[in-house]
């Protein structure tokens, strides 16, 4: 039962995450479709197919309108995936991605947008259907810009692991990756050891020249080893990136941001709290020393993990062995809550920690 509640608060935590750094844009389905657009709001709506160029291009722009309107109660920003949801899409007849429709309050007769694929230009046209005065907001971004000026300073970091995108402004594949990239970014933005950043190589050549771009986008890593950078080649999508960083990196984070339940985990005290629980009263202060030991040859960020395992270790060893249970219960309660990333990173490693307790009971 203890275990049960423990999984629970981190499904539930899961998915505050996950609606935290969800896109503005709201997603509907063949079966949500009806209930959400012809209602009270007037509806934008982007049918599009996940593997469309042109769709992967508008994204940015898509989303930078979203932002600006989600507090308009009487518009709508949506999107279809017409690969996942066929019906709807052959139902208003779209032939072609992306097609962007608007749908009048009340009605599910729609009009088609004709007009150019930017924030600006979907904004005025959204403005004059739906009766709205909205403005364009500028979205927070989470990629650091780099200039000539700035990048020795952060991408020769020997205290930083960068991630660096060489771009143009110009260049279409760049446009497509731009939205993931700034996931990417939002995903390790607690982190304070990572950096995602960008350069546009267009407007600082000799930058681009001296790490070798001769194509866009080209990206490159500068681990706090390597500053010379090395290529990374890798895939481009959200989950391709995010396995890269944490493997060279060695942070524990998902695509949606969260920490994973590895995340502060370290395997030789993980031994020891092992020994910890199996062990008499007598022997208890003797392996509490040997945490203590282990934990201060620890260095960089698993330095912090260790004085974690050494402040439990006693905690459990004063409070005696439920201890670890009902703490990890709590803040499996308290993570369910509306609380700071910087908390939440902080009471899901203690958390973790303490899940290696309560499995050695």
């Amino acid at each position: 039962m203890a275990k049960s509640q423990i999984w629970f608060g981190v499904a539930l935590l899961a998915l505050l995450v996950v609606s935290a750094i969800a896109d503005d844009v709201v997603v509907l389905t063949e079966e949500s479709f009806e209930k959400e657009v012809g209602k009270d709001k007037g509806a934008l709506v982007e049918f599009y197919a996940p593997w469309c160029g042109h769709c992967k291009k508008l994204a940015p722009e898509y989303e930078k309108l979203a932002a600006s309107f989600k507090k308009a109660k009487s518009v709508l920003i949506a999107k279809v995936d017409c690969d996942e949801h066929k019906a709807v899409c052959t139902k208003y007849d779209v032939s072609g991605y992306p097609t962007i429709k608007w749908f009048p309050k009340g009605s599910l007769e729609p009009q088609k947008y004709e007009g150019a694929r930017n924030a600006e230009a979907l904004a005025e046209f959204v403005n004059k259907e739906g009766g709205t005065n909205v403005k364009l907001t500028a979205v927070p971004q989470n990629v650091v810009v780099l200039t000539p000026d700035n990048f020795d300073e952060i991408v020769l970091d020997q205290n930083k692991d960068v991630l660096v995108e060489f771009y143009a402004p110009w260049c279409g594949h760049c446009k497509s990756l731009a939205p993931t990239y700034e996931k990417v970014a939002t995903v390790f933005k607690q982190e304070e050891g990572v950096v995602i950043a960008n350069l546009d190589a267009d407007a600082h050549k000799s930058l681009g020249e001296k790490y070798g771009v001769s194509g866009f986008p080209t990206l490159k890593f500068f681990p706090k080893d390597n500053k010379a950078g090395q290529d990374y080649d890798g895939g481009r999508d959200l989950d391709d990136f995010v396995t890269f960083i944490n493997e060279k990196v060695g942070t524990s984070r998902d695509s949606k941001g969260q920490l994973t339940s590895k995340a502060g985990i370290v395997e030789s005290l993980d031994t020891l709290v092992k020994e910890l629980v199996a062990a008499s009263e007598d022997e208890k202060k003797a392996i509490l020393s040997r945490i203590e030991e282990e934990a201060s040859n620890l260095k960089g960020s698993t330095a912090r993990y260790g004085k974690l395992y050494s402040s439990l270790a006693k905690k459990y060893i004063e409070k005696g062995s439920g201890y670890a249970t009902k703490e990890a219960e709590r803040l499996g309660r308290v993570l369910g809550k509306s609380i700071s990333p910087v908390k939440a990173d902080e009471f899901t490693l203690k958390r973790n920690i303490l899940n290696t307790f309560v499995a050695s009971s």
